[in-house]
């Protein structure tokens, strides 16, 4: 199989400035020869992440970038924080940069102080973290990665991409209690939010591409504040617009791994000033997920914390007009992170209109739900995955929206297994691609958890009947929930997903709220037109 039939070439990429896809060859636009094993939920990553973090040398490296950072947020299997594992590491002779995203202020829901908190600590231990705005306004940098190196063992490096910071709320598991250190989210997700979240740990020459997206944004000369003449003198002042540290030479490529094949894919908006590495932006998240969507056949997954946008939704509803036979399922969050007068409304409005252009072009072939824990809680999805048809899947920090393909800086892995899975079907969208071992398990692992089944259940593996199970997964929970049966609860954690309406007095405000906040164009005004990625 090509493997330029699922990734983006190089000119598709639409980024000639950065060097992602051609730093070793020339010519790949993605590495091959890695091993990638997928995490889901919080506490398997952060146990993980802890290990490898301890198991440091003087002179190995850590490099980190994230949305949210709380460094008390306790990561190791003894309760260790992230910050104290960190500035350990700094004292023990291992060179520690982060670029956490300059927030916007605490009094409107976001995480300044967090941030501040975990630079500052870490920074007096001798690491150095910035706190980078170098963003569109009301934008945020998103992505989520911490990357490990050893100099003296490149066969040891490692890197964790996903949907999952270090911050509070995430330490969950597949039980789904919620993170002892609480993250507030709307009422209804009970006092400790169940959270359920997906990463990816990566070994091999994916590295060296990861390795570069840090550099990128490390060694970008622009200054770390916005610009405008009142704000650069108010950042002098405070010392906010200091230059980076050079980082130490950069390392050769870590050996082969595994075989799968990997494809780094980020968003950068259109901004002034301009990226060095990323003038008009980079949209290759959304051109890749486009690219991905045109070759489905019989099944697309999708687990997502926004899905909200009507652009996105008409490129999934027309791939459903073009192939007969192609199912969606979806996962996303029962209520908005927070569903308050004035934050519902837009975005369970614009969910609605997208939800309803993927719907009238698939009618039964679409299926959205949420999930629930034992205790009929639910659970708060944060996860970014899609997988089509056990071939091709992705697990990253962006959304299904406008936001996360054009606005915010995002970071996201797609993988192809080089590994043909010898389980019926064979070769699930006919297009001679077989089923993949990589992608496959990922989605029969968190088909498990959520329909409470065994991954080896031989009816997960049954994709032309997924949405037929789905509703039968679901209507059984529902069943369950209206008889006298208090004992013999249906395994199943999924139930269909409604949206609360908007009231129409509301909807003329909050479609607007959504254009112009929730979901904001970081296009070059070329694109915009072209209405394109």
């Amino acid at each position: 199989m090509p493997y330029d039939d699922w990734f983006l070439t190089s000119d598709e990429r639409g980024n000639p400035v950065t060097e992602i896809d051609s730093h070793s060859t020339g010519v790949a636009a993605w590495t091959e020869g890695n091993h990638v094993a997928f995490l889901i939920d919080g506490i398997s990553y952060f146990h993980r992440l802890a290990e490898a973090i301890s198991n440091l040398e003087p002179h190995d490296e850590v490099r980190f970038a994230d949305w949210r950072g709380d460094g008390d947020e306790r990561v190791s299997k003894d309760g260790t924080s992230i910050a104290a594992l960190l500035s350990s590491s700094c004292r023990r002779g291992i060179d520690v940069r982060g670029l956490l995203w300059r927030s916007h202020s605490d009094r409107f829901g976001f995480n300044s102080q967090q941030n501040r908190r975990l630079a500052v600590e870490v920074t007096e231990a001798g690491g150095e973290v910035l706190l980078d705005e170098r963003v569109r306004r009301a934008g945020s940098h998103h992505q989520k990665m911490v990357l490990i190196r050893h100099p003296s063992r490149l066969d040891r490096d490692v890197a964790f991409i996903g949907g999952i910071d270090l911050s509070h709320g995430r330490r969950d598991d597949t039980n789904h209690g919620g993170d002892f250190q609480v993250i507030k989210l709307d009422p209804r997700y009970g006092p400790r939010p169940p959270w359920h979240d997906v990463q990816l740990e990566i070994r091999g020459p994916t590295i060296t591409e990861l390795d570069l997206t840090f550099r990128e944004r490390w060694e970008d000369p622009t200054p770390l504040n916005h610009s405008g003449r009142a704000r650069a003198w108010l950042s002098r002042a405070m010392s906010r617009d200091r230059v980076a540290r050079p980082l130490p030479a950069r390392l050769g490529d870590p050996p082969t791994q595994g075989g799968h094949a990997v494809q780094v894919l980020r968003t950068y908006p259109s901004r002034h000033p301009k990226y060095s590495f990323a003038p008009d932006g980079e949209r290759s998240v959304a051109r890749a997920f486009a690219k991905a969507i045109k070759r489905a056949r019989t099944l697309i997954y999708i687990e997502d914390q926004y899905f909200w946008s009507v652009e996105i939704a008409r490129l999934l509803a027309e791939v459903l007009r073009e192939q007969p036979k192609l199912q969606i399922i979806a996962v996303v969050p029962r209520y908005p992170d927070k569903d308050s007068k004035w934050s519902g409304p837009p975005s369970r409005l614009a969910q609605a209109r997208a939800l309803a252009i993927v719907q009238k072009a698939g009618g039964e072939r679409v299926g959205f739900y949420d999930i629930e824990n034992e205790i009929d809680n639910p659970i708060y999805v944060h996860a970014k995955v899609c997988v089509i048809d056990d071939v091709w899947a992705t697990v990253g920090s962006d959304n299904l929206n406008r936001r996360s393909w054009t606005h915010d800086s995002e970071l996201s892995c797609a993988v192809v297994d080089s590994e043909l899975d010898d389980r019926i079907p064979l070769d699930p969208g006919g297009l001679g691609d077989g089923a993949r071992t990589f992608a496959r398990a990922l989605r029969l692992s968190l088909w498990a958890e959520h329909l409470g089944r065994s991954p080896e259940d031989p009816e997960l593996l049954s994709l032309s009947q997924s949405s037929e199970l789905w509703r039968t997964s679901a209507k059984a929970l529902k069943d369950w929930r209206f008889s006298s049966d208090e004992e013999n609860r249906p395994a199943s954690r999924i139930r269909p997903h409604v949206i609360d309406p908007v009231p129409i007095g509301s909807r003329r405000w909050a479609g607007l709220a959504y254009r112009l906040i929730f979901d904001p164009d970081g296009r070059p005004l070329k694109l915009r037109l072209r209405r394109g990625y």
